[in-house]
């Protein structure tokens, strides 16, 4: 401050740049998409985690994960699996994740909880019943979240491990959530992966058509759609090195841009979290070319997320920011903005105050 005060007697501060100083957000990015838990439901305590952020985090959509691994001890024996990954033993739905979430978040100062917008994620997309289980939480505590999600319906070696019936695009048990989110105003965060595992190319993206149309159904609930749709294997041209392919009609930044053309999906979103989906943006320039314009032709529509789970320290935390680098530069500065800070406070400011007025009329 000593410093801005005597350049502003020396005369070489105009009022312009003091005032853009003065305005300018300390925090690098608000981050719509973290899991505080892992798949077998262990992570840092919340106030942990709010050492993790410091002071280059803003906000954060609060979530743990809404599948458990099974510890089969005739599949791995003494072998504890962590991650889904790591053994052939099913996942099933953990709905304690949402009471674990809302107890870590109430456990903190009224200034810090507004650090964060914890999402509901502990109910099995196939079941009739997970709208009223979504509601059900809603209910034993007000006042704690702004959406659902992130959940899954199509993703890649998960969806075939979760016991049960498979999730679907098309099953009614998913419309009645979304309008349940409509009624309550909450925002949604899916995963769904756009195509299956090594689709050749030529072809539609296989689940692309059932995701939209699944949107166009419910024009009045806000969907943000993780990832864009990639995954590790579903690359955006099935090229494993991500690199942009023309043979492919359209290729997948192309898909994205018709659909945010499209007024009949003007309620979804994009985030581009997660280090894979970092990887394929900046593997080159051309990437980094082509996803900048993409974003600054829609720049109210794509949101930044880590998708970093439990993370152990802070180097972990900021990776996939940090990953991202080439893609900040290449914005411009008000596109950057909104991407990294606006769009998340503008969501996420109007799904809270619809959830809270919900509650309000209908939480005695």
């Amino acid at each position: 401050m000593k410093v801005v005060y005597v350049l502003l007697i020396l005369g070489l501060l105009n009022h312009h740049n003091f005032q853009a100083i003065a305005q300018k957000e300390p925090y690098l990015f608000n981050d719509s998409h973290f899991h505080l838990t892992n798949y077998i439901q262990e992570g840092p305590s919340i106030k942990k985690f709010l050492e993790l952020m410091g002071d280059d985090v803003g906000r954060v959509a609060l979530f743990g994960i809404p599948l458990q691994q099974t510890w089969a001890y005739g599949n791995s024996g003494d072998f504890a699996p962590t991650y889904y990954l790591e053994s052939d033993a099913p996942l099933y739905y953990y709905s304690f994740t949402d009471t674990h979430i809302a107890l870590e978040y109430l456990s903190l100062s009224e200034r810090d909880k507004k650090r964060f917008d914890p999402m509901i994620t502990g109910f099995n997309p196939a079941d009739m019943y997970a709208a009223d289980h979504i509601k059900r939480v809603l209910v034993a505590f007000p006042g704690v979240f702004t959406g659902i999600g992130e959940f899954t319906i199509h993703k890649e070696f998960v969806s075939p491990k979760v016991a049960g019936e498979t999730a679907s695009l098309t099953n009614p048990a998913l419309d009645r959530i979304m309008e349940t989110c409509a009624e309550t105003g909450l925002l949604v965060i899916i995963h769904n992966d756009i195509d299956i595992p090594f689709q050749k190319d030529g072809k539609e993206a296989v689940y692309y058509r059932q995701m939209v149309d699944m949107v166009k159904r419910h024009p009045n609930t806000n969907i943000i759609w993780a990832h864009t749709g990639l995954g590790r294997v579903v690359h955006p041209l099935r090229d494993t090195r991500g690199v942009m392919r023309p043979e492919r009609n359209p290729n997948h930044l192309e898909l994205i841009e018709e659909t945010l053309s499209n007024p009949d999906y003007s309620n979804l979103y994009f985030d581009i979290s997660w280090d894979e989906v970092a990887k394929y943006v900046v593997s080159n320039p051309e990437n980094i070319e082509a996803t900048a314009k993409l974003i600054e032709k829609f720049p109210d529509r794509i949101l930044f997320g880590t998708d970093v789970v439990a993370p152990r320290d802070k180097a972990m935390y900021m990776g996939v920011y940090k990953s991202y680098q080439p893609l900040w530069e290449k914005l411009n500065p008000e596109v950057r903005e909104k991407v990294l800070k606006g769009n998340f406070e503008r969501l996420f400011d109007q799904a809270a105050e619809k959830v809270r007025k919900w509650e309000k009329e209908n939480v005695k």
